[in-house]
């Protein structure tokens, strides 16, 4: 028999080598380059990449107007902030791949995804990790119905799509990625090799069948998916667990969605019985003050297709340091000291011997522009030992002149407000409405840094 041969991969960018070198000379990475068996292209390995897409043997080319032109097939999965996140629904042959550290909640939320679609779909739940007796001591404590819920311990990919084949389920739960090997391969299990044929595998029975697959995937010490980076390139969408240790709330975001809207988020809480939906998470962002508190502005962020209202809140004390710190928790913390540097040049107040310490209140973490104009507002509310006005929102990219440009969704933000009973906004011009007001909701606009600075005196 042939003695299979081996070759090398960088898990970085995927170049090839024919033996182990510490440096990837492709992409300049030291240590990324990882073994796996090349089989002869004449055998089993044509037959292992085939119909990777669901086509299989029978791939051709087809004009577009020759396809017909069939809606995605959605379906439901009964929690409502986990199907705006996959956005509007699980959909048939679809692969999805579901992050985040270590007793986050990723197995607790599959598990009981599966309760949720077990009276409608025939569900697998295929466990690597946990026992059976422990999947169904979890299933009781979470106070599911046993009956749908029919589960696997296996983790060899080639065993469990047989048994998949089987048993046809319709939605199917991999925990986790990482603990399964294919036969083909002599790597160990949770190496580069055996993770990324695993997955191409698994993506493959998917599309072939209409199958939706769950993967759930282990994270490194930087936060991201363990594994080649391949990986999340196979799958339909990728979805990160977001959320403080000693926080309650967890946030589920899409960071990848070829059937929805990236950045999308969904809220939940955790308790005894699992995790629970959170359908109006402004309420949790937005800290209950019995009265208005120097430091404190409220923004209007827009993640994926939904408004939120967030507080930001900024501590400005007299540094005893020659170099003061700046400090951005949720928020970037470069941005922080650009802007700091536009107050003090366009808004006439310095606090560069200052420390400053701004944070997002609930643990999110805001990535675009807009926060620009409620983080100044906050800060100066800080220095000067004096609260905003009350039931004040505000929003807008603040630029190195002193300009304040316009952000995306302007008027939804401001209906998003109102709902929540807020009288007062300072907001770009470009993004004032054609009415003075939006419900009993005052619009301020404005064009430069100053007078929003003057129209919170």
């Amino acid at each position: 028999m042939a003695k299979a041969k081996t070759a090398y991969v960088c898990n970085q960018c995927g170049a090839e080598y024919s033996k182990w070198q510490g440096q990837c000379e492709s992409c300049g990475a030291w240590n990324t380059l990882s073994e796996f068996v090349v089989e002869p292209a004449a055998k089993s390995g044509a037959v292992r990449r085939a119909g990777y897409a669901g086509a299989g043997d029978a791939a051709k080319i087809l004009a577009l107007t020759d396809v017909a032109a069939e809606a995605e097939t959605r379906v439901r999965v009964g929690i409502g902030e986990l199907d705006r996140v996959l956005g509007g629904g699980l959909v048939e042959g679809s692969v999805v791949l579901v992050g985040g550290d270590p007793g986050i909640g990723k197995s607790t939320l599959l598990l009981q995804t599966l309760g949720a679609l077990g009276a409608r779909l025939r569900t697998l739940y295929v466990s690597g990790e946990e026992s059976l007796a422990q999947i169904a001591a979890r299933a009781q404590r979470l106070g599911l119905p046993l009956e749908p819920l029919r589960c696997l311990a296996e983790t060899c990919v080639e065993r469990i799509v047989e048994h998949a084949q089987k048993d046809a389920p319709r939605a199917l739960v991999i925990d986790s990625i990482q603990t399964v090997w294919t036969e083909t391969l002599t790597a160990a299990p949770g190496s580069v090799s055996q993770v990324r044929e695993s997955a191409a595998r698994l993506v493959r029975y998917a599309k072939e069948t209409g199958t939706s697959i769950f993967l759930v995937g282990h994270v490194t010490k930087e936060g991201g998916i363990a594994g080649p980076r391949v990986l999340e390139h196979m799958v339909d969408a990728v979805l990160y667990f977001e959320g403080e240790s000693g926080s309650r709330f967890r946030v589920l975001r899409a960071f990848k969605n070829r059937f929805g809207a990236v950045n999308d988020l969904g809220v939940f809480a955790m308790g005894d019985k699992g995790l629970r939906e959170v359908p109006n998470p402004s309420a949790i962002f937005l800290s209950a003050h019995s009265a208005p508190t120097p430091g404190s502005a409220v923004m209007v962020t827009r993640e994926g297709t939904r408004p939120l209202l967030v507080e930001v809140q900024a501590l400005v004390d007299q540094s005893s340091l020659g170099n003061p710190r700046r400090v951005a928790l949720g928020l970037e913390q470069n941005r922080l000291a650009m802007l700091l540097a536009v107050l003090h040049r366009h808004g006439g107040i310095a606090v560069y011997d200052q420390d400053v310490f701004v944070n997002v209140v609930g643990g999110i973490r805001v990535q675009e522009t807009a926060a620009d104009l409620p983080v100044l507002l906050a800060v100066l509310s800080s220095f000067r030992d004096r609260p905003l006005p009350e039931k004040l929102v505000a929003f807008g990219e603040v630029g190195l002149s002193g300009e304040i440009r316009p952000v995306p969704n302007g008027e939804e933000r401001l209906r998003e407000a109102a709902t929540h009973g807020f009288l007062k906004a300072i907001v770009p011009k470009a993004n004032a409405p054609k009415k003075a007001k939006i419900g009993e909701m005052e619009i301020v606009a404005v064009e430069r840094l100053a007078e929003a600075l003057a129209a919170v005196d």
